[in-house]
C-alpha cells in the first residue's frame, strides 16, 4: 500500500527581512543579516523551504545590567565598556549581529541625556561592522526623547529599532522611515494586541515587510509555554496567509532568564539544582532553543556558553 503525503501545504512564505546595510548600500556594516522567508515551520525542511538560519544578536548594553557576578564575570571587565563589550561578542562569542539596550538612559538610573546616548550608540557602530539592534531603556516617555537622536546617529544603517507599541507607535514610526531603519513591533504576550499593533504601524505608513514582532519573551518556569504557544500561533497564522502575522518574530531571552531565581540564586539556596555556574547559561541555553522550534528568528543572548550551544543547535537544525 502507498504511504500517503500527509506533509502540510502552506499557502504564504513569512516576510523576509534584511538588517545592516554595507558600503553599497549607504551604510558601514561589514554584512547583513536576513530573517524570514520560510514556507514551513521551523525545521520541516521536508515541508517547505527554509532559506534563512535563526540568527544570534549578543546582548550589549551602555551600562552594566543588573545580573549576577556568575554572567558578569562569564562576560569579563568588557561589560563596563559598550564597545569592547560588543567587540567581544562578534569576535570571541561569533555572534551575527549586536543588541544594543541603552539601560543608561532610564531616568530611575543614570538618566543619561539623548546625546549621550547616541554618542554611544555611535561609537558601538565604529567599534564593529555587524548589523545593530537598538532599543531605549523601556520607560516610553524618556525613550521618546533619546530614539530620535540614536536614530539619526544610525541613520542609513538599517538598523532593528524597538519598540513600537500601541502607546508610543507614531514617534518609532516617524524616526524609522526619516533614518530608513526597521521596527520591532512588541505586544504584552497576546496575539491580538500583536496584530494591532501592527495595523497601528500599517496605517501609519510603514511597510510590514520592515517589521519584526516582539511579544515580550518569558524564561522557563514563568510563562514560557504560554509565549511558545503565542510564537507558534503567529506563525501558523502567517503561513496560512495572514498578512499581519507574516513577520519574523524576536526573542530577547538573555533580558528575560538572568532575571528569575532559577538563574541567579546560588547553590546553597536551591540545594540539588546543581553549580549555578552551569545551571544559568543551561537556563538560557534551553529557553533559546525551545523557542527556535516555536519560530523565533532572532535571539537575544547573554552568556557566552550559552550562545557558543545554541549555535551548535542551530547549525545541528540546519545543516
Amino acid at each position: 500500500m502507498q504511504i500517503p503525503d500527509v506533509s502540510e501545504k502552506w499557502t504564504a512564505p513569512i516576510n523576509t527581512v534584511t538588517i545592516g546595510a554595507t558600503k553599497d548600500q549607504g551604510g558601514t556594516r561589514g554584512k547583513t543579516v536576513t530573517v524570514g522567508g520560510q514556507t514551513t515551520l521551523p525545521f520541516l525542511t521536508f515541508e517547505g523551504e527554509l532559506p534563512n538560519k535563526p540568527v544570534i544578536a549578543g546582548f550589549v548594553a551602555d551600562t552594566p545590567p543588573d545580573w549576577p557576578d556568575v554572567l558578569k564575570q562569564a562576560i569579563g571587565k568588557e561589560i563596563e565598556s559598550p564597545t569592547e563589550w560588543a567587540q567581544k561578542c562578534v569576535q570571541e562569542y561569533k555572534v551575527d549581529l549586536i543588541n544594543l539596550k541603552l539601560l543608561g538612559a532610564d531616568p530611575a538610573g543614570k538618566d543619561a541625556s539623548p546625546e549621550e546616548c547616541a554618542k554611544v550608540v555611535e561609537d558601538v557602530l565604529k567599534a564593529v561592522d555587524v548589523p545593530l539592534i537598538l532599543w531605549g531603556c523601556g520607560d516610553d516617555e524618556k525613550d521618546n526623547l533619546v530614539l530620535p537622536d540614536c536614530s539619526q546617529a544610525a541613520k542609513g544603517e538599517n538598523c532593528l529599532i524597538g519598540s513600537a507599541k500601541e502607546t508610543n507607535y507614531r514617534t518609532i514610526v516617524a524616526l524609522c522611515k526619516s533614518d530608513k531603519h526597521k521596527i520591532i513591533a512588541e505586544a504584552p504576550v497576546d496575539i491580538n494586541i500583536g496584530k494591532q499593533v501592527n495595523i497601528l504601524l500599517q496605517d501609519a505608513g510603514f511597510d510590514l515587510k520592515d517589521v519584526v514582532m516582539f511579544q515580550t519573551t518569558a524564561a522557563l518556569g514563568y510563562g514560557f509555554d504560554y509565549v511558545y504557544t503565542i510564537l507558534e500561533r503567529a506563525r501558523v497564522a502567517g503561513l496560512k496567509g495572514d498578512k499581519l502575522m507574516a513577520c519574523p518574530q524576536l526573542c530577547d531571552v538573555g533580558g528575560e532568564v538572568w532575571r528569575i531565581k532559577e538563574a541567579v540564586v546560588d547553590e546553597d539556596v536551591l540545594p540539588g539544582w546543581g553549580k549555578l555556574a552551569k545551571r544559568g547559561p543551561m537556563w538560557e541555553a534551553t529557553c533559546a532553543s525551545v523557542y527556535l522550534q516555536a519560530g523565533a528568528d532572532i535571539l537575544i543572548m547573554a552568556h557566552p556558553e550559552a550562545i557558543k550551544n545554541v549555535q551548535a543547535t542551530i547549525q545541528q537544525f540546519t545543516g
